[in-house]
Protein backbone atom coordinates (compact mmCIF):
# COMPACT_ATOMS: atom_id res chain seq x y z
CA UNK A 1 0.00 0.00 0.00
CA UNK A 2 2.47 2.20 0.82
CA UNK A 3 4.61 1.15 -2.44
CA UNK A 4 1.68 2.38 -4.14
CA UNK A 5 1.28 5.85 -2.92
CA UNK A 6 4.93 6.31 -2.94
CA UNK A 7 4.92 5.54 -6.94
CA UNK A 8 1.82 7.73 -7.40
CA UNK A 9 3.63 10.57 -5.69
CA UNK A 10 6.76 9.95 -7.66
CA UNK A 11 5.24 9.56 -10.70
CA UNK A 12 3.78 13.01 -10.31
CA UNK A 13 6.68 14.72 -9.39
CA UNK A 14 8.11 13.68 -12.62
CA UNK A 15 5.42 14.22 -14.78
CA UNK A 16 5.61 18.22 -13.36
CA UNK A 17 9.10 18.75 -13.82
CA UNK A 18 9.55 16.43 -17.01
CA UNK A 19 9.62 19.64 -20.18
CA UNK A 20 6.19 20.44 -21.40
CA UNK A 21 7.22 18.67 -24.76
CA UNK A 22 7.62 15.54 -23.05
CA UNK A 23 4.48 15.76 -20.95
CA UNK A 24 2.30 16.28 -24.01
CA UNK A 25 0.49 19.10 -22.25
CA UNK A 26 0.80 21.71 -25.07
CA UNK A 27 -1.31 24.31 -22.94
CA UNK A 28 1.57 24.65 -20.55
CA UNK A 29 3.44 26.50 -23.30
CA UNK A 30 0.89 28.02 -24.85
CA UNK A 31 0.36 29.44 -21.01
CA UNK A 32 3.77 30.22 -20.36
CA UNK A 33 4.22 32.14 -23.62
CA UNK A 34 1.19 33.62 -23.27
CA UNK A 35 2.69 35.72 -20.50
CA UNK A 36 5.93 36.00 -21.96
CA UNK A 37 3.70 37.67 -24.86
CA UNK A 38 1.68 39.85 -21.81
CA UNK A 39 4.75 40.64 -20.69
CA UNK A 40 6.69 42.36 -23.68
CA UNK A 41 3.43 43.33 -25.05
CA UNK A 42 3.25 45.29 -21.13
CA UNK A 43 6.99 46.29 -21.96
CA UNK A 44 6.48 47.75 -25.43
CA UNK A 45 2.92 49.94 -23.86
CA UNK A 46 5.31 51.22 -20.73
CA UNK A 47 8.63 52.18 -23.62
CA UNK A 48 6.24 53.98 -25.83
CA UNK A 49 4.92 56.11 -23.20
CA UNK A 50 8.02 56.51 -22.06
CA UNK A 51 9.78 58.02 -25.30
CA UNK A 52 6.39 60.07 -26.08
CA UNK A 53 7.05 61.69 -22.79
CA UNK A 54 10.64 62.13 -22.60
CA UNK A 55 10.05 64.03 -25.78
CA UNK A 56 7.31 65.94 -24.91
CA UNK A 57 8.58 67.03 -21.63
CA UNK A 58 12.03 67.91 -22.88
CA UNK A 59 10.27 69.99 -25.55
CA UNK A 60 8.25 71.52 -23.26
CA UNK A 61 10.77 72.26 -20.68
CA UNK A 62 12.57 74.81 -23.10
CA UNK A 63 9.06 76.12 -24.31
CA UNK A 64 7.42 77.00 -21.26
CA UNK A 65 8.18 78.60 -17.78
CA UNK A 66 7.03 78.42 -14.35
CA UNK A 67 4.69 75.30 -13.22
CA UNK A 68 4.08 73.71 -16.97
CA UNK A 69 7.70 73.70 -16.84
CA UNK A 70 8.49 71.66 -14.00
CA UNK A 71 5.79 69.68 -15.17
CA UNK A 72 7.35 68.91 -19.03
CA UNK A 73 10.72 68.44 -16.42
CA UNK A 74 9.34 65.52 -14.48
CA UNK A 75 7.73 64.27 -16.72
CA UNK A 76 10.96 63.88 -18.95
CA UNK A 77 12.81 62.53 -15.78
CA UNK A 78 10.54 60.41 -14.95
CA UNK A 79 10.18 58.71 -18.39
CA UNK A 80 13.92 57.97 -18.54
CA UNK A 81 13.56 55.54 -15.81
CA UNK A 82 10.37 53.81 -17.16
CA UNK A 83 12.14 53.86 -20.62
CA UNK A 84 14.93 51.86 -18.80
CA UNK A 85 12.42 49.82 -17.12
CA UNK A 86 10.84 49.02 -20.12
CA UNK A 87 13.69 48.38 -22.18
CA UNK A 88 15.26 45.68 -19.52
CA UNK A 89 11.60 43.65 -18.87
CA UNK A 90 11.23 43.55 -22.81
CA UNK A 91 14.13 41.87 -23.13
CA UNK A 92 13.73 40.25 -19.85
CA UNK A 93 10.78 38.54 -21.38
CA UNK A 94 12.72 37.33 -24.28
CA UNK A 95 15.19 35.58 -22.70
CA UNK A 96 13.16 33.37 -20.10
CA UNK A 97 12.23 29.85 -21.35
CA UNK A 98 10.63 27.28 -18.59
CA UNK A 99 10.55 23.62 -18.87
CA UNK A 100 8.23 22.70 -16.38
CA UNK A 101 5.51 23.41 -14.77
CA UNK A 102 6.94 24.68 -11.65
CA UNK A 103 8.78 27.03 -13.37
CA UNK A 104 5.78 27.82 -15.23
CA UNK A 105 4.19 28.32 -11.90
CA UNK A 106 6.89 30.34 -10.08
CA UNK A 107 7.13 32.60 -12.87
CA UNK A 108 3.76 33.08 -13.16
CA UNK A 109 3.83 33.84 -9.36
CA UNK A 110 6.63 36.42 -9.92
CA UNK A 111 5.06 38.36 -12.00
CA UNK A 112 2.16 38.58 -10.06
CA UNK A 113 3.51 39.78 -6.97
CA UNK A 114 5.76 42.41 -9.38
CA UNK A 115 2.57 44.04 -10.55
CA UNK A 116 0.91 44.10 -7.01
CA UNK A 117 4.03 45.84 -5.87
CA UNK A 118 4.11 48.13 -8.81
CA UNK A 119 0.02 48.67 -7.75
CA UNK A 120 1.23 49.76 -4.29
CA UNK A 121 3.57 52.05 -5.23
CA UNK A 122 1.63 53.48 -8.39
CA UNK A 123 -0.66 54.79 -5.32
CA UNK A 124 2.17 56.14 -3.23
CA UNK A 125 3.53 58.36 -6.57
CA UNK A 126 -0.63 59.97 -6.28
CA UNK A 127 -0.35 60.71 -2.44
CA UNK A 128 2.91 62.10 -3.32
CA UNK A 129 1.84 64.07 -6.30
CA UNK A 130 -0.87 65.20 -4.22
CA UNK A 131 1.54 66.19 -1.42
CA UNK A 132 3.63 68.12 -3.99
CA UNK A 133 0.67 70.30 -5.24
CA UNK A 134 -0.38 70.61 -1.98
CA UNK A 135 2.68 72.17 -0.70
CA UNK A 136 3.66 74.08 -2.98
CA UNK A 137 0.22 75.95 -3.30
CA UNK A 138 1.23 77.01 0.28
CA UNK A 139 4.46 77.74 0.19
CA UNK A 140 3.53 79.34 -3.58
CA UNK A 141 6.49 77.31 -5.31
CA UNK A 142 5.30 76.28 -8.84
CA UNK A 143 8.40 74.02 -9.42
CA UNK A 144 6.42 71.79 -6.48
CA UNK A 145 2.76 72.60 -8.01
CA UNK A 146 4.28 71.21 -11.73
CA UNK A 147 6.13 68.35 -10.30
CA UNK A 148 3.06 67.27 -8.38
CA UNK A 149 0.91 67.79 -11.02
CA UNK A 150 3.40 65.39 -13.44
CA UNK A 151 4.06 62.72 -10.70
CA UNK A 152 0.40 62.34 -10.22
CA UNK A 153 -0.36 61.88 -14.23
CA UNK A 154 2.55 59.84 -14.46
CA UNK A 155 1.51 57.40 -11.28
CA UNK A 156 -2.15 57.30 -12.61
CA UNK A 157 -1.37 56.09 -16.26
CA UNK A 158 0.97 53.54 -14.19
CA UNK A 159 -1.70 52.48 -11.81
CA UNK A 160 -3.52 51.88 -14.74
CA UNK A 161 -1.21 50.73 -16.29
CA UNK A 162 -0.23 47.74 -13.80
CA UNK A 163 -3.80 46.73 -12.53
CA UNK A 164 -4.84 46.00 -16.29
CA UNK A 165 -1.85 44.19 -16.66
CA UNK A 166 -2.31 42.28 -13.41
CA UNK A 167 -5.93 41.21 -14.62
CA UNK A 168 -4.40 39.71 -17.45
CA UNK A 169 -2.01 37.75 -15.96
CA UNK A 170 -4.04 36.52 -12.69
CA UNK A 171 -6.30 35.08 -15.59
CA UNK A 172 -3.62 33.34 -16.78
CA UNK A 173 -2.56 32.36 -12.97
CA UNK A 174 -6.21 30.69 -12.54
CA UNK A 175 -5.65 28.94 -16.09
CA UNK A 176 -2.29 27.56 -14.68
CA UNK A 177 -3.55 26.19 -11.73
CA UNK A 178 -6.74 24.57 -13.18
CA UNK A 179 -3.96 22.46 -15.58
CA UNK A 180 -1.93 21.41 -12.56
CA UNK A 181 -5.39 20.33 -10.67
CA UNK A 182 -6.23 18.44 -14.10
CA UNK A 183 -2.92 16.90 -14.21
CA UNK A 184 -2.48 15.96 -10.96
CA UNK A 185 -5.75 14.08 -11.41
CA UNK A 186 -4.58 12.36 -14.14
CA UNK A 187 -1.83 10.64 -11.68
CA UNK A 188 -3.53 10.52 -7.84
CA UNK A 189 -6.55 8.31 -7.46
Amino acid sequence: MRITKTLQILTLFFVFTLPGEAQGFTDLDSISQTRLDYNQKGMFILGTWALVNLVWGALGSFRTKGQRQAFHQMNAYWNVVNLGIAGFGFWQATQLSVLNFWDVLAAQQQIEKVLLANAALDFGYLVLGLFLIERGRRLEKDKWIGFGKSILLQGAFLLLFDAVLYGFQQQLGIELVELGKGMATLFVK
